[in-house]
């Protein structure tokens, strides 16, 4: 067995991205976080699990829990732990997958996918640390927050009339058919400490065994949103907390239960065809663009209203009826008309890692702030097009060939100035070489049912194409 005041062999020795985390923890002094995770450590290695070992951290106090453990991490959005712990487990079905979660995480904005995580029994179990507040936000009111206790949006006390009950997570999660195991512990002292010891070692046996859903809801001390010192806040937790959360297992049927292991099967075209009314000949990749290279990376951009995200996503769907891989990622926020808008558009034969285009290959730029601030970026091989109507100068570290385009006067010529998208859509096509006149106009018909703004935006695209000539 560990030594109790021995660094546990789960914990990591150095952890290289962040070495000053392994003199002291993240946690305040007094919090009960830091103690769960010895715990939870301790065991981990004496069942011998810590190369199965998948941890689902969150976002909240428990955040930079990767920093600690020395086995598999991941990060989810806030709330979503279970359901990434879910997606874990399936894919990983030889692991043992543990969701880490506070009050807010699991008993706020996760509440959906906690329940239903659990109502489905899958492979996990669930560290849900109820500290009755927000600890990292600032001391905010929470789902779990005691009646009549004070917090930053409750300075008189948390009032039923208003606010409710306080959840009891552990309570819920018992009265559900499927999990196997739903109990309570608190870290406050030594005697709840060796109750808690054993329940999370049973829990942990739980996966180690693939029983199924344990979900274990720990009491933790918060001196700094309480504001109690430490000794105070432990007592706290004997004398009030407890009144309103006891402690105890409310459920455990593990002996009662099988080991289950659920089939993980990769689905294939054929079948996916099929729902969808295909034939294999539509997933055919004879029938894939033609590329000077297998990915392609772009950056459309502008100011906002120049339909700059719409230029993207008309590539992007051009390029999926021809069975490529894409992904088009906009940018949001107040960029988006005025400022700065702009949108990344991969296309590849392959799969694609990530949607994010720091160095484009292609760079459309229909303003001069988008070509300052992304043509610095350009490949000397890369291909620069710039609206010319617009940009009367082009700055000198702008990288590339670049391409004057007088994409708005063009587009006027064709019958509105709001087409200066369609006219670079037929410049970049016929430049890369990656689309043909008639697709594009196929395209546009298809896109735009009202014959009059059909007929214009295929005179834009038409323009563009012989400006590329």
């Amino acid at each position: 067995m560990t030594k109790v005041f021995e660094k546990s062999p789960a914990f990591f020795d150095t952890f290289t991205r962040k070495p000053s985390m392994q003199k002291t923890t993240h946690y305040c002094p007094g919090c009960g976080h830091g103690t769960l995770n010895k715990i939870m450590a301790d065991q981990i290695a004496e069942l011998g699990l810590q190369d199965q070992t998948i941890i689902v951290g969150p976002v909240g106090c428990g955040v930079f829990i990767y920093y600690y453990f020395e086995c598999a991490s991941v990060s989810a959005a806030h709330g979503r732990a279970s359901a990434v712990a879910t997606g874990v487990s399936r894919a990983n079905p030889d692991s043992v997958t543990i969701s880490y979660q506070g009050d807010g995480d699991l008993a706020a904005i996760g509440t959906s996918n906690a329940i239903h995580a659990a109502n489905r029994g899958e492979n996990m179990i669930v560290f849900f640390v109820n500290n009755n507040i927000y600890g990292m936000t600032g001391g905010q009111l929470a789902p779990t927050t005691l009646i009549d206790q004070t917090s930053m949006t409750s300075p008189d006390g948390r009032s039923v009339l208003n606010d409710g009950y306080p959840l009891r997570m552990a309570e819920m999660m018992a009265g559900l058919e499927a999990p196997v195991l739903s109990a309570r512990v608190a870290v406050n002292n030594p005697r709840n400490i060796r109750q808690a010891v054993k329940v999370i070692k049973r829990g942990l046996e739980v996966q180690r065994d693939k029983k199924g859903y344990a979900f274990i809801e720990v009491l933790s001390q918060c001196p700094t949103n309480w504001k109690k010192d430490p000794k105070e806040a432990c007592e706290w937790i004997d004398d009030v907390v407890c009144e309103q959360y006891p402690l105890g297992i409310f459920k455990d049927v593990v002996d009662e239960r099988d080991p289950q292991k659920r089939q993980f099967k990769r689905v294939g075209f054929a079948a996916i065809a099929k729902q969808l009314g295909l034939s294999e000949a539509d997933g055919d990749s004879s029938q894939q663009v033609e590329m000077a290279q297998d990915e392609m990376r772009f950056k459309f951009a502008g100011f906002g209203g120049q339909g700059i995200l719409s230029l993207g996503m008309m590539l992007s769907q051009l390029s999926m009826e021809r069975n490529m891989e894409v992904t088009w990622l906009p940018s949001y926020g107040p960029e988006m008309r005025g400022g700065v808008a702009n949108c990344s558009v991969v296309v590849s034969k392959n799969a694609i890692g990530s949607p994010v285009v720091d160095n484009p290959n292609v760079l459309v730029a229909l303003n001069r702030p988008s070509l300052e601030k992304f043509g610095p970026l350009m490949p000397e091989e890369g291909l620069v097009v710039y609206n010319s109507s617009l940009i009367d100068q082009v700055p000198a570290d702008v990288k590339g060939h670049v391409f004057a385009l007088p994409a708005t006067d063009l587009a006027s010529e064709a019958g509105t100035a709001k087409a200066a998208n369609v006219v670079v859509l037929g410049f970049v096509a016929r430049k890369t070489g990656m689309f043909d006149l008639s697709d594009l106009e196929t395209f546009l018909g298809e896109t735009f049912k009202k014959p009059t703004l059909r007929e214009v935006n295929v005179k834009a695209v038409r323009a563009g194409w012989d400006a590329a000539e």
